[in-house]
């Protein structure tokens, strides 16, 4: 049995792997999960012993087979969670992570089949993340960019959006920025602000930061607005 907290780092690495790709750094999972370096080495050592990770002196750390079908399972209960309070229980998308958070390593396997039931076995959570399936096979993320890696006048899809903040949220849910949206990257300004436009007409100014949380794709044809 693994314990709350080693389940967390490795769903860390996981997400941490796919962003910025393996192997990755002791800095960068203490910086995901705001603890010290030490408290993460001490950690890696731990389930590197368990055959969990492989670790790579001054490089950092990548998740083994095993490893990676863990976080794998504890993504699938943390997203169903989420879509769950979402679509059942009335929650904003701003409120759903922590909940999530909270509850992801406590359900039976025999109630996240009863969730994935009446959600109709969804593909991804409120925020466009995908879901992994219930066989747990590798995820496909898709081809994707964040808003700040890109030019003005690009014509985008909105696909995913870091649910880590809920002030970030509930300003992008306000704005009318959520997955499935089209805008076009009206202005990048020298100091780190982007400007979208909506189909609707409307602007919204970004920082860099929130405009690298969200995750586009090229938008081929027209679209409306709607979940991914």
């Amino acid at each position: 049995m693994l314990s709350a907290k080693m389940e967390d780092y490795l769903k860390g690495v996981y997400e941490l792997s796919k962003r910025e790709g393996p192997p990755v750094s002791t800095s960068s999972v203490a910086d995901h999960l705001e603890v010290t370096p030490p408290t993460v080495t001490s950690m890696m050592e731990t389930l590197a012993e368990r055959g969990l990770v492989e670790r790579e002196k001054y490089s950092g750390v990548e998740l083994t087979t095993e490893g990676e079908t863990v976080a794998l399972e504890v993504l699938r209960h943390h997203r169903l969670i989420e879509t769950y309070l979402a679509e059942q229980l009335g929650y904003d998308w701003a409120e759903v992570h922590d909940e999530a958070d909270r509850l992801e390593h406590h359900i039976s396997e025999a109630f996240e089949r009863r969730v994935a039931e009446q959600l109709d076995d969804p593909d991804v959570d409120p925020h466009g993340d995908p879901i992994p399936t219930e066989s747990l096979d590798p995820l496909d993320h898709g081809e994707t960019a964040t808003l700040a890696d890109l030019p003005e006048d690009e014509r985008v899809v909105v696909r995913r959006v870091s649910d880590r903040d809920p002030e970030e949220l509930a300003y992008l849910q306000n704005a009318g920025v959520t997955p499935g949206t089209e805008l076009v990257i009206s202005e990048i300004a020298p100091f780190g602000v982007v400007t979208v436009t909506l189909v609707s007409g409307d602007s919204v100014s970004l920082s860099d930061e929130v405009a690298g949380s969200i995750r586009v794709e090229s938008a081929e044809e027209p679209a409306t607005n709607g979940p991914a």
